[in-house]
This record gives structure tokens, C-alpha cells and sequence, in this order.
């Protein structure tokens, strides 16, 4: 019988350097801190999923390059306890961002596809896992994902039996349409409104929420579209449509906003998985995005889905 959660796709390493002030064309600052944290949906959506339930088992796919960022990723995912048996190790550099961050403000990011470029359907051993669902990502970031492989991963794992749900980043672009074809084989969308708002080509005003949901059912998605946005959640599924509103955290809380998606997308699943209405599904990826926020990277602040629930007990909720 398969059990756990399969995490498939990017994996990069944030090489994150603090700066007082960003240069001009020809101009020198000093980097005054230095670290590296991991980042991509593998290791983002796949350490808040084991951190949320430990004893789940949750299985890590995607590719790393044979070198030092490849070899720190590797030991955070075991250190997390993912099931590393699908990281594989291939030529050349591990995928990676260089992160310029201002003291106090706003960050530049300088990514670099390495690796990650040739993940595709020849990248996942469908046969072999034993994961009862499998979260695909990121569309629009992955070339051969997009160029089809998606499709015949979602495909596959579906003709499996496993259960299928995919993200994908946001952007300006009209490349949106290359996602279209892997909602047939997808039972779960998790994504936020401006993505869907992009998909469906409807602004994504609250207003239109229930539409858009409605339209990506149309295209495809099985069970559920689920969005996520600071101010709300929402759901579409055979049960009907259903709003949530955020957790509204108190001052000083909020330490960071890096990763907050992911843990919401981490929160979803594990409901998902459970068989949690819609309205606790929700609820338990807001109070998994709240207690991301706790914490300046992407999975510091994950706690156990025990811990989170209580986190969040006493917070009010934003009014929408």
C-alpha cells in the first residue's frame, strides 16, 4: 500500500549575502554576512511536510550537481529525514540563487537554472515510488517540464494511482498557456491568485475568486483549486466553494516572508492527504504560511502540524 508524499522538482541552494546598499553600474559594495540556505520546491515544500508530520514518509526528487552546493542540500534534506533515494547526481552545477539583501530591505535575486534545466520525465521512477501523492513543481521554471514532461509525469503517476498536484512560480509573461495541458492530469492545484488570475486571463479581484476556480476546474483539475493569498485562502471541490480568511499574526511577528507559498502549499497537502474537509484544509495552510513567517528563511519556522494549530489559537483573522 503506498503511504507519504512524494516533493518533485526544483532543488537550488540561496547563496544569501548582506549588503548596507545596492551599487550603481561600476559602483563597489561590501558583502558584510554571508550563508547559505536551501531553497526550490524540494527542499521548501518538502522539509515543512516532514516537519509538519515526522513520521510521514516524504520523498525527495530532483536533481543536484556533483559539487559543494549539491552536497550541503543533500545533508539538509537527511537532516530533515526526507527520503533522499531520488536525489540523483548529474553533470554539472547545482541549481542556485545569488541573493543580494539589504539590512532592513528589499533583496535582488541572480539565479542560475544549473541541473535543473534537464529535470524531466526520465528524472522521476514512477514504477518504483511508493508515495500515495506527488506534488510537481515548479511549472514555468523548468524547461522540460513545461515542453511536455509534466504531462507525462502527471499522466503516469495517475494511470499509478497516485494522487497528483502541481504549482508553478508567478511571472509576467504569456507562457502561462504551457501549464494548460497538465491540468487534465492533475487532481489538486495549489497556487496563488495572480497565477490563477494568469491562467484563466480574469483579473483576480475577490469578486471573480469563484469563477476562476470554477474555469480551472474546466480545464482540468479533478479535485480541488486551491489559492492561496495574504489576506485569504480559497477552495473549489464537489463540496462547493469555500473562503477562509488568513490568521492576522501580532506585531514583530513576521520575521520573514521567504517560503511562506510553500508552507501553505506544505499545510494543504498534508490536509489533502488526511482527508480534512476543505475549510481545515485551508485552515491548516494558514497556519502553516503563519508559522513560516516566524523566521527569516523558508523552513526555519515549520513546526509540527500539533504546534502550528496551537500557534495560531489565540490569533484573530484578517477581515476580508
Amino acid at each position: 500500500m503506498r503511504k507519504g508524499i512524494a516533493v518533485a522538482g526544483s532543488i537550488l541552494v540561496d547563496h544569501i549575502n548582506e549588503i548596507t546598499a545596492y551599487p550603481a553600474a561600476g559602483e563597489l559594495t561590501k558583502i558584510v554576512g554571508f550563508r547559505n540556505a536551501v531553497g526550490g520546491l524540494v527542499p521548501n515544500v518538502g522539509i515543512d511536510l516532514k516537519t509538519l508530520m515526522p513520521h510521514l514518509p516524504i520523498y525527495a526528487i530532483g536533481p543536484i550537481g556533483d559539487d559543494g552546493d549539491g552536497a550541503f542540500v543533500l545533508s539538509e534534506l537527511e537532516k530533515y529525514g526526507l527520503d533522499t533515494s531520488g536525489v540523483k547526481k548529474a553533470e554539472g552545477r547545482t541549481s542556485f540563487t545569488d541573493v543580494m539583501s539589504i539590512i532592513g530591505g528589499q533583496r535582488t535575486f541572480f539565479t542560475h537554472a544549473g541541473v535543473c534545466a534537464d529535470f524531466g520525465a526520465d528524472s522521476i521512477d514512477l514504477e518504483h515510488l511508493d508515495a500515495a501523492m506527488l506534488h510537481l513543481g515548479y511549472f514555468l521554471l523548468l524547461d522540460r517540464i513545461d515542453a511536455g514532461d509534466g504531462v507525462k509525469i502527471l499522466k503516469k503517476a495517475k494511470e499509478l494511482g497516485i494522487k497528483t498536484s502541481i504549482d508553478l512560480v508567478s511571472e509576467n509573461s504569456d507562457r502561462y498557456k504551457l501549464v494548460i495541458p497538465a491540468l487534465a492530469y492533475t487532481d489538486n492545484l495549489i497556487i496563488n491568485e495572480t497565477e490563477a488570475g494568469n491562467l484563466t486571463g480574469m483579473e483576480p479581484t475577490p469578486e471573480n475568486l469563484p469563477t476562476i476556480c470554477a474555469k480551472l476546474m474546466e480545464m482540468g483539475v479533478s479535485e480541488r483549486v486551491i489559492l492561496h493569498m495574504p489576506d485569504r485562502g480559497v477552495c473549489l471541490s464537489k463540496d462547493g466553494f469555500t473562503t477562509l480568511a488568513s490568521f492576522d499574526p501580532p506585531a514583530g511577528f513576521i520575521k520573514g516572508k521567504t517560503g511562506a507559498g510553500d508552507a501553505f502549499c506544505a499545510g494543504a497537502l498534508v490536509g489533502i492527504y488526511e482527508g480534512l474537509s476543505d475549510a481545515e484544509i485551508l485552515d491548516l495552510g494558514s497556519a502553516a504560511a503563519i508559522a513560516s513567517l516566524s523566521a527569516p528563511d523558508a523552513v526555519s519556522g515549520m513546526r509540527s502540524k500539533k504546534e502550528v494549530i496551537a500557534l495560531c489559537e489565540a490569533m484573530g483573522r484578517t477581515k476580508i
